[in-house]
């Protein structure tokens, strides 16, 4: 199971989007629970993935450096803004198998959301980290509000030839409804995802698969006739690990009563496996088995009433549609050997990219 690990609370960042909470009290902020309690629980787990997580979780380096040092995981992950990133030794670095970079696409959009010479420092971190020896997933992990233009923003990032894969989640849900939310989708955003599946298609014919998260898995199962859960997987096969020592569904519901599950001082990994599910609208859609139920969060606090949600729900539907209208090109393509099933099949395991926008 993959487990969010928030080292803490705090970021150095204040990004305009964001569905963090203030810190009225910075102790509680912090790691309470001992290292030894935390071996406990994961060596409970055989197949435990951990991702490092915050906040900002490169603010507490020595304590990811001792985490690395003593979890007996699979495989270790880090999802960060990566101003910070230069700071983490490159041995360390070079032991994981995801870097997730918070950016969110051309440097006056990120910089817009995230504040002054934010792209900058991130963008150049990222590249100092793959000349250091990463090899491992590196992950351009955007939010994308209402100035974004999707198109343009993945396309820029494609273009800097630094990530391995992009993707993104939508500012939905947990702020308030934009006032022009409906012609955005229908002017900017669907159409954005339309260009950006053509030009895929376009570059697998070309014997290339260009590394967009939320394409690659959804397509992959569609052609292998594979049904999915939530594909975040949270309640189910991944979860949160407060600073306090809470397990929780995912690292952005705190608040709320379905999220709590245990302790980590005193639960084990099979205490909580596979306790939360999505309920309706979602149990009852036609587009179940392949969406999975798009957010957990989303379906059980209902934040945008029902109305809201099938505003967010339709840009799934599109989503989903427009890669059924190219599956019978790619099964093509992969028959004649021009594109391969193990690069299309992504990802390995659950690696934070929640895949479904």
């Amino acid at each position: 199971m993959l487990y969010h690990i928030l080292l803490t609370d705090v970021c150095n960042l204040d990004c305009s989007y964001c569905g963090g909470f203030s810190i009225d009290d910075l102790e509680k902020a912090e790691v309470s629970y001992s290292l030894e309690e935390l071996k406990r629980f994961i060596d409970g787990d055989p197949e435990a993935d951990v991702a490092f997580y915050g906040g900002e979780p490169l603010l507490r380096i020595l304590l990811l450096q001792k985490m690395m040092d003593e979890l007996s995981a699979r495989s270790f992950l880090v999802q960060t803004n990566a101003t910070h990133l230069d700071e983490l030794p490159t041995s360390y670095l070079r032991r994981l198998h995801t870097l997730l970079v918070s950016v969110d696409g051309r440097e006056k959009i990120t910089d817009g959301y995230r504040g002054q010479g934010t792209y900058e420092k991130a963008v150049a971190n990222a590249w100092d980290a793959k000349e250091r020896g990463f090899t491992g997933d590196m992950v351009a992990r955007m939010a994308v509000s209402k100035n974004s233009d999707i198109y343009e923003e993945v396309t820029h990032l494609s273009s800097l030839g630094l990530f391995d894969h992009i993707h993104w989640q939508l500012d939905v849900i947990w702020g308030e409804m934009w006032e022009d939310l409906d012609a955005w989708l229908e002017g900017s955003y669907n159409p954005g995802i339309t260009r950006l599946i053509d030009d895929w298609l376009d570059a697998m014919r070309g014997g290339r698969i260009p590394g967009i998260a939320p394409f690659q898995p959804v397509l992959s199962d569609m052609i292998a006739g594979r049904k999915s859960h939530i594909r975040c997987g949270a309640g189910i096969d991944s979860f949160a690990i407060t600073p306090r020592g809470e397990i929780l569904t995912c690292p952005i519901c705190p608040e709320f009563e379905f999220a709590l599950l245990g302790d980590v001082r005193t639960a084990s990994p099979e205490d909580i496996r596979d306790r939360v599910h999505v309920g309706e609208p979602c149990t009852s859609c036609d587009i179940k088995d392949i969406c999975g139920g798009r957010c957990l969060f989303a379906n059980k606090t209902k934040l945008w009433g029902e109305e809201g949600q099938e505003k967010v729900c339709g840009t799934v539907r599109h989503l989903v549609s427009e890669l059924e209208r190219i599956r019978p090109m790619v099964e093509e393509l992969l028959e004649a050997g021009i594109i391969s099933w193990d690069e299309l099949d992504y990802p390995k395991i659950n690696n934070c990219c929640e895949i479904i926008p």
